[in-house]
């Protein structure tokens, strides 16, 4: 069986018989007659029954027509690629990222990346640093964004960002007038966590170990934008990825520092002895952009918080005569 004659089956199947088989191979009529045959006779049993000059596919052939669809997508899928680079010079990106940076920060690296200007088709990948590890480590990305809570083993790595987590609470919470949090403090109202497992809640307890604190967490949850979901919604107060809360603020999400250091990181990894393409190392300035711009606006955003407590305090203290200083403070900030 040759795949010249499973061609011409799927094109008898296709238009319906052999002479417009043949005008569509551009082949003739009796070499498609002799394919069907060939195949026919390889196989066992009849493909087709001749009535009335007419070829009617029998059940054999069609359940045989699902494979061989299926078979010659993938070349078709080839052949308009081809096309496309032939054409129009499309590129084409692909990138895993884990969760915290693929599902906010990503998208406005894409959005300002502006593909279709550059076409440049790209895929993104959310998932769990493992499989963003499996994927790079397979080829099958450019490159992938992962934590460190996972052997770099056979990858090249780079760090990419390292940042402390901040505070997570709706505007309801007792604690969101107060301008930082203090890690004593989580253990007296209802706290949510990342997985056990995860390498930012191993420092935090490492830490809060060391000054006799035990978390006791109402909920875990593996990912930052799980806890700040639960955090807006008033459940409680968590400890989230800063560039995952940064995406909650424009919802009400309240963001606070935190006195102890709860470090969330991001770590580019990259198949060793396998160059990036142009359309790569771009996106990946335009990643460290991007990150500078969320870094501003995440600084701002704890600033306002920390002001607007500083406000608050000033009204429900109106013997003091500090207040208008700290309007004009406000204003500056």
């Amino acid at each position: 069986m040759g795949i010249r004659d499973i061609e011409v089956f799927r094109a008898v199947m296709t238009a319906g018989s052999t002479s417009k088989a043949a005008g569509l191979l551009e082949i003739s009529q009796p070499a498609v007659s002799q394919a069907i045959r060939r195949l026919e006779t390889m196989a066992g049993f009849k493909l087709f029954e001749r009535v009335r000059s007419r070829l009617v596919p029998t059940q054999e052939a069609i359940a045989l027509m699902r494979d061989v669809d299926r078979y010659f997508l993938g070349f078709e899928v080839i052949e308009h690629r081809i096309r496309s680079l032939r054409s129009y010079g499309l590129g084409r990106l692909a990138i895993a990222s884990l969760p915290a940076l693929g599902t906010g920060f990503l998208p406005r690296v894409i959005a300002a990346f502006d593909a279709a200007a550059r076409e440049v088709q790209i895929s993104l990948q959310v998932m769990s640093s493992r499989e963003v590890h499996e994927k790079v480590s397979a080829g099958q990305v450019d490159f992938g964004l992962m934590s460190d809570e996972m052997s770099m083993a056979g990858l090249e790595h780079s760090a990419f960002v390292r940042m402390p987590g901040v505070a997570v609470m709706s505007a309801r919470h007792p604690f969101a007038a107060r301008p930082s949090i203090k890690a004593t403090e989580l253990v007296d109202t209802p706290f949510i966590a990342l997985n056990p497992e995860d390498s930012t809640r191993l420092r935090l307890e490492t830490q809060l170990t060391a000054l006799g604190i035990t978390l006791k967490p109402l909920i875990e949850t593996p990912y930052s934008h799980t806890v700040c979901e639960l955090a807006l919604a008033g459940v409680g107060i968590g400890i989230a990825h800063p560039i995952v809360a940064l995406d909650f603020v424009e919802r009400g999400l309240v963001v606070k520092p935190i006195d102890i250091e709860a470090v969330f990181t991001g770590v580019l990894v990259f198949r060793p002895g396998t160059p990036l393409a142009e359309n790569a190392r771009q996106f990946l300035r335009q990643m460290r952009m991007q990150l500078g711009l969320d870094q501003k606006a995440l600084d701002k955003a704890l600033t306002a918080s920390t002001t607007a407590e500083q406000d608050v305090s000033v009204v429900t203290r109106p013997h003091r005569k500090a207040a208008p200083r700290s309007n004009a403070a406000s204003k500056q900030g």
